[in-house]
């Protein structure tokens, strides 16, 4: 009962005749806001070194110009008294909370997500099983693409209980980890400079951060084997996956031409050979 005399006073003091401007004037703010969402896209695109700048300038752009929209719309349609519309705006943010507690607190989340900077827009994040690129971080949720190119949408309020990760942590760059698998008695050295030499010679390859490569042995099922990990730097995220693929074949292939063996064929070799002694 109460709640539908607060709406019936708020309309009381709607100015109708202002209302259509206020219309117009709210459909062209927010196709300029559009516009403008897309210029920033456009440019970060063109000038990929500030990419993840202008990306984050568009998240907290649209927080501004939302917040402010709603302020400069309610003050031109409504007409009055200061004191009045702060008693109604309680009464009717105090039932609002309560319908929509869920929304709110995604909003709520997403103000301190900028706040806090635990991931930024154009970085990439593992969360809840899926890990890609954030696109937005927008007033009820977050949006990433997957390696995958599949639209993942993920409440913001998720992200205040959970742990997330982020590879690049707001720079373009970012760390990629390969592993390659050799039999135990192939030459593990030479191995592990063709994998270095792969990586730093990719073309997609950040050499101002070093290229680091490790030996380890250990069994994998039932199979002794050594494994070569090799961690470089991508010059952009975006190129994660193709970086990996062009090392990937390239020491495949320098493998095979210097006969170096996987723990596969070198126990296919041993189970043949064992086959044919008398």
């Amino acid at each position: 009962m109460n709640d539908s005399l607060d709406i019936q006073q708020l309309i009381r003091f709607v100015d109708w005749n202002r209302l259509p401007w206020a219309l117009v004037f709210l459909v062209v703010a927010l196709l300029g806001e559009r516009l403008i969402s897309r210029f920033l896209d456009d440019l970060g695109e063109r000038f990929a070194e500030q990419r993840l700048l202008l990306k984050k300038v568009k998240a907290l752009g649209r927080f501004a110009f939302f917040a402010v929209l709603a302020l400069v719309f309610s003050s031109s349609v409504l007409t009055v008294d200061p004191q009045v519309l702060l008693a109604l705006a309680g009464t009717l943010g105090l039932a609002v909370g309560f319908a929509f507690k869920d929304l709110l607190a995604s909003l709520m989340a997403g103000v301190i997500l900028l706040i806090d900077q635990p991931f930024q827009v154009g970085d990439r994040i593992a969360f809840g099983g899926y890990y890609g690129e954030v696109t937005e971080i927008g007033l009820r949720s977050v949006r990433l693409v997957t390696l995958d190119d599949n639209l993942v949408t993920i409440p913001n309020s998720q992200f205040i209980t959970e742990s997330v990760a982020s590879a690049n942590a707001g720079a373009l760059d970012c760390m990629v980890v390969m592993d390659f698998y050799i039999a135990p008695a192939e030459d593990f050295a030479r191995a592990r400079t063709i994998a270095a030499e792969a990586a730093a010679t990719s073309r997609y390859v950040y050499l101002e951060k070093p290229v680091a490569t490790l030996v380890n042995d250990q069994f994998m099922g039932e199979r002794f084997v050594t494994v070569i990990r090799v961690k470089a730097y991508v010059f952009d995220a975006r190129y994660e996956k193709a970086f990996a693929s062009d090392v990937t074949e390239r020491v495949k292939r320098a493998f095979h031409d210097e006969g170096i063996r996987t723990p596969d064929r070198a126990y296919r070799d041993l189970e043949l050979y064992n086959r044919e002694e008398p």
